[in-house]
């Protein structure tokens, strides 16, 4: 019996290590699902154990019922609970740094109808963006396609959906590749000097305290204040492998203003490499789409974008 007790005791206490783990990487990494079902496993095998270490103890740990601490402690308990799922602001605060946005955060699949891409980073939020195919779009063989979201001095802020193959879409979207890489290399000079994303950025300073100021994009989605909300873009950029054609972008400019949007992606340019700027860095700008494009046309007949946002107390979500 000592040696079950002894067993049972171990086993609770290394998967309470195997919990305890799982809970901080699954806090501070991007949702994966080996993570939270590690977790979730053990916590169901974590369970049984305890079960059997009440069995084990029973006569011991029936002691404790008579003793008010154990209340008190029950009672501080259940009021953690009740706060943690309350969620006041300083408890929002603190989720707000997680890197884990859940499971169903994002969604993107090829339909019969083109492509659709949902966004629901938090029960107030929903985003849906259909593209509906044109006559050059070949379902069996789907053109590379990224989705992000910029500021209102064209920062980018977040990519939503990335293609599954990066490496290529390096070449096959550069205009997102280029922007994507610029905010990466912003955020490691940041975090390495200790200085704001911002400035990493040059941000103007006269600009900080304008809609513009913010690289969050949960200050965009679902601000603290409604009347703080701050406009913002959604980007998609497009490209067929195979049709010698550069890649197109679309966009369309997004506030907080109603409850609902529903709005329609226009054609922005393509994207052409200029010259390297002054201290050799890469740059690319959007180019007015002429006459020589063709199937790349094609590929989207119409873009239509859905934001519904809920009511009641604004938010929190992260980015």
């Amino acid at each position: 019996m000592s040696r079950q007790r002894s067993a049972v005791s171990l086993l609770v206490a290394f998967s309470f290590i195997v919990l305890a783990v799982t809970g901080v990487l699954a806090f501070i990494l991007p949702f994966s699902i080996r993570i939270v079902g590690l977790h979730a496993l053990i916590g169901f095998g974590f369970v049984g154990l305890i079960a059997f270490h009440v069995f084990n103890n029973f006569r011991q740990l029936s002691g404790y019922l008579r003793s008010r601490v154990v209340w008190g402690t029950l009672v501080a308990t259940l009021i953690l609970v009740a706060v943690f799922l309350w969620q006041p602001a300083p408890v929002r605060k603190v989720l707000r740094l997680s890197g884990n946005l859940g499971p169903a955060l994002d969604r993107f699949e090829v339909t019969p109808e083109g492509m659709r891409y949902q966004y629901v980073p938090d029960p107030r939020y929903r985003m849906d963006l259909n593209v509906r195919k044109g006559t050059a779009f070949e379902a069996s063989n789907p053109p590379d396609f990224a989705i992000w979201l910029e500021n209102a001095s064209h920062y980018h802020i977040k990519t939503l959906h990335a293609p599954q193959s990066p490496t290529s879409a390096s070449a096959a979207l550069p205009y997102w590749d280029y922007k994507r890489r610029g905010w990466e290399e912003a955020k490691r000079e940041a975090e390495a000097s200790g200085e704001a994303i911002e400035e990493a950025l040059e941000y103007d300073a006269l600009a900080g305290a304008t809609q513009n100021s913010s690289f969050d994009p949960a200050d965009y989605i679902l601000p603290d204040e409604a009347e703080e909300s701050l406009p913002y873009r959604l980007l998609i950029e497009i490209d067929q492998s195979d049709d010698d054609q550069a890649s197109l972008v679309y966009g369309v400019d997004i506030d907080n203003a109603y409850p609902s949007a529903y709005q329609l992606l226009d054609l922005v340019g393509h994207p052409v490499r200029q010259e390297d700027d002054a201290e050799g860095k890469e740059e690319w700008a959007l180019y007015y789409v002429d006459e020589t494009f063709d199937s790349a046309l094609k590929l989207i007949d119409s873009t239509l974008l859905t934001i519904e946002r809920g009511g009641g107390e604004s938010r929190d979500t992260s980015e």
